[in-house]
């Protein structure tokens, strides 16, 4: 088996480029997807260049934010709202998968406290996307780098509001990059963990660039084990390449092109 690699492509706009020249190099390549944060200007550009091209959409952000979430009860009516018209959206454009945060590290709450709000406010909206097909995945992202402060930095806190939702439909990002950082043993995470995880993303660390030889992560390796699994997830590129976009797509993957 083959894993299905998709892209988020605000990284990858050349300078001076067009999107349609982007997702028509990307489809000649053998990407399967494309990936977006927030609705862009360019929504409706998009979704039916990626429908022209033969892409699927993977993935976009369900609600806001990455340091005001789900650990914050307050925001529950919010992010319920917000992820209610989003799951709409994805089932208009056939997009499987939404991500959502737990938010920052709140003064005066417990790890167990802040796991049951997350859990609490994703309980609340799980039943409809469990109805319309949809996933909402957390996103695991490290707190020591790119993001202090963020809660779901590790993947057994993840896994623990998973677990009290228990919901088919409430997974993880596994972020491959974030997940190096924080605890590192990722091929035998993902093993461990599979049946809770969602969605993938990629970056070489140090410094989030290109999965080259500078870089820590055996990328070609975790991507074939990955396939061993037989699960049928995109594996998304995210990572700030240091030559040019297109022919950076085209080397990652190239590299993550294996089969088990």
């Amino acid at each position: 088996m083959r894993i299905k690699q998709s892209f988020c492509y605000p990284m990858y706009l050349p300078a001076g480029g067009s999107l349609e020249e982007l997702v028509k190099a990307a489809a000649e390549i053998g990407y399967a997807a494309i990936e977006l944060w927030a609705r862009p200007p360019e929504f409706e550009e998009l979704m039916a260049l990626a429908k022209r091209y033969g892409l699927a959409v993977a993935s976009m952000i369900g609600h806001q934010s990455i340091v005001d979430g789900l650990n914050k009860r307050s925001n529950h009516d919010r992010i319920e709202a917000e992820l209610r018209q989003s799951i709409d959206l994805a089932v208009q454009y056939g997009i499987p998968g939404l991500i959502c945060f737990s938010g920052n590290r709140q003064p005066h709450q417990t790890e167990i406290e802040a796991i049951e709000a997350v859990a609490d406010g994703l309980r609340r909206i799980a039943p409809y996307a469990e109805e319309k097909g949809v996933n909402l995945n957390i996103e695991l992202l490290n707190s020591k780098v790119d993001h202090p402060g963020y809660q779901c930095d590790h993947t057994a806190w993840g896994v623990a509001v998973c677990e009290r939702v228990n919901s088919p439909r409430v997974k993880l990002l596994y972020d491959i990059y974030h997940m190096q950082i924080m605890e590192g043993d990722v091929i035998r995470t993902i093993r461990d963990n599979l049946k809770w995880i969602g969605h993938f993303h990629t970056a070489g660390n140090p410094g989030r660039h290109d999965m080259d030889d500078t870089q820590e992560l055996n990328y070609r390796g975790i991507c074939r084990a990955i396939a061993a699994t037989g699960c049928d997830l995109y594996v998304g590129h995210e990572f700030r390449t240091k030559g040019e976009p297109i022919e950076a797509l085209r080397t990652a993957f190239d590299l993550c092109d294996v089969e088990a």
